[in-house]
């Protein structure tokens, strides 16, 4: 008789398995928060800038649908397929780094060059780029399990390749996106057991690395000085964040209504992308922000959770993939959250699930599909069981 659970993994063949109701239910909710806040958030800039009102919203709009079909595609591939596959991670995420450099293809906003022109969307490499480097470093954990503890070399290689990547993000420049990176792969690392004086000996050696990346940029340094003291340059280094706590202040404990925020009426910049957990403040105050922090915990849990319960059901890949999703989605929302009440300098990382930005969403959305897929391969045995009895 062939094992049901067996069936389930299958390409295109779920054999009733249930998807994860806690990973689900907490991305639609952030999703739907995210819709209600773009609406909210942009309205007055797609006015002034666009004359169309409703153009960021739209646009959002579009991407979820979009992303909906990726949550649907990605649910259907087997875990070991993608484990199989996780050597061409590594090749895939330097050609997407390289990309943006080719004349025609890459282009630059703002002064950033990170962005790729595929006709209808404009995409931002560095989603796709932290993505691949879970899944690589996923199956490169799996292969090296057992040196991790034993040779100081094992876990350098992933975080050797990380700074490479890290290297190239700078170039464009996407600070946040470098720092990410490679805490992401620091953290999967030692959540697989890697012994904690490599690990401090590999951090004495990225530290000053990173620090010189952020203290010799010129604009960095002047983020860093500006977070430190915002309130002494109002009108310049520390007008964003100066602006997004006052629309923190102004929301309170329960806010000021949904749609009456006045920072986002051309006083906050970035209000609809990067600083719109402020307007979340300003808008539905202390009880809104706790349940947006609420909301992430649920999710980023139960991604963590899900892990521990693939290494002790002896699926370390899925394991680790789990660990590396619930990293990154918690350590990018903590971030942004951070620079939005002003405890972390200014980077330029969106609220996952949450931000305007349709690379961010729809690569987010292929993340909670594997969430979502790990969950139904893990199903309790009597999941597939009850299906099966009732279909004989």
């Amino acid at each position: 008789m062939t094992d049901p659970a067996r069936q389930a993994r299958r390409l295109g063949d779920d054999g009733g398995a249930v998807m994860d109701r806690w990973v689900l239910g907490s991305a639609l909710a952030l999703v739907a928060l995210g819709l209600v806040m773009v609406v909210s958030s942009s309205i007055a800039v797609a006015d002034r800038e666009l004359g169309e009102p409703f153009y960021f919203a739209m646009r959002q709009g579009v991407f979820l649908a979009l992303g909906v079909g990726v949550v649907a595609l990605v649910v259907r591939v087997p875990l070991n397929v993608v484990e199989a596959l996780s050597r061409l991670a590594l090749p895939a995420m330097f050609a997407l780094l390289l990309l943006v450099f080719v004349p025609g293809l890459g282009f630059s906003v703002n002064g950033s060059m990170r962005w790729i022109d595929l006709g209808p969307l404009n995409f931002q490499v560095a989603e796709a780029v932290k993505l691949l480097m879970i899944v690589f470093v996923a199956g490169y954990l799996v292969r090296q399990q057992q040196a991790l503890q034993e040779r100081f070399t094992a876990p350098f290689k992933p975080l050797l390749i990380a700074l490479l990547a890290s290297g190239l993000l700078l170039l464009q420049p996407d600070f946040g996106a470098a720092v990410l990176l490679v805490a992401i792969t620091g953290g999967m690392v030692w959540l697989a057991g890697a012994r904690f004086r490599y690990l401090a000996a590999l951090a004495l050696m990225v530290l000053p690395l990173m620090a010189s990346a952020a203290l010799l940029e010129p604009y960095r340094l002047r983020r860093l000085t500006s977070f430190l003291d915002p309130w002494s340059d109002p009108y310049a280094n520390g007008f964003q964040l100066t602006q997004a706590l006052i629309a923190v202040g102004r929301g309170e404990w329960l806010g000021v209504g949904l749609g009456s925020s006045v920072q986002k009426l051309f006083y906050l910049p970035e209000a609809h992308t990067d600083f719109i957990f402020a307007v979340i403040a300003e808008e539905l105050g202390l009880l809104g922000v706790a349940a947006v922090i609420a909301l992430f915990g649920v999710l980023v849990g139960r991604a963590l959770w899900l892990g521990y319960r693939c290494l002790a059901a002896g699926r370390p890949f899925a394991g680790y993939l789990a660990y590396g999703i619930g990293l990154w989605i918690g350590l990018q929302a903590l971030i942004s959250m951070g620079v939005n009440l002003g405890v972390l300098p200014t980077k330029g990382l969106t609220l996952p699930l949450i931000s305007y930005g349709g690379s961010s969403l729809l690569v987010m959305c292929a993340s909670v599909g594997i969430l979502l897929r790990i969950g139904m391969e893990l199903g309790e045995p009597r999941h597939f069981t009850r299906r099966r009895t009732r279909r004989q």
